[in-house]
């Protein structure tokens, strides 16, 4: 079984830094109205991008493989929270948004597909809690 370690270190008034099994290091912080200073990602924005970064890590590996081309792609990622403490992402949706002339769409619905259904993890994890839908656009350059 695999592990991942991070290390978490206070800073100052309520940012930490953490860092991840790659050496990289981020900046934790809150909002100026609940005590930081907003000198980095809050703990649940930085949740909604690792699904974002996870599921586009796997939609651009495949796309590679499968030899498709895109002049650009982004995904948006919209979490709701609950109302009652603790808050957390009751529904989340995942936009995905690709852009150029000549989009391969049924290569790429396949590779968000199998992104969304078999290799992201964090998306897996998401499911836990959330109802998670997912939406694909493409765009003309």
């Amino acid at each position: 079984m695999a592990y991942h370690t991070v290390t978490t270190i206070w800073k100052e008034n309520m940012a930490f830094e953490t860092d991840n099994p790659l050496g990289n290091n981020v900046i934790i912080d809150t909002s100026k109205e609940n005590g930081g200073d907003a000198s980095g990602l809050s703990p649940k924005a930085m949740m909604l991008s690792s699904l974002a970064g996870c599921s586009g890590l796997d939609v651009v590996a495949l796309l590679s493989k499968m030899r498709v081309e895109v002049d650009d792609f982004k995904i948006i990622v919209k979490g709701e929270l609950t109302e009652e403490h603790p808050k957390y992402y009751s529904s989340v949706t995942v936009d995905y948004h690709f852009t150029g002339n000549n989009l391969k769409k049924d290569k790429i619905e396949k590779a968000v597909a199998l992104s969304v259904e078999k290799y992201c993890g964090v998306m897996e994890m998401f499911r836990k809690f959330a109802e998670v839908k997912i939406e694909i656009f493409y765009h003309k350059k």
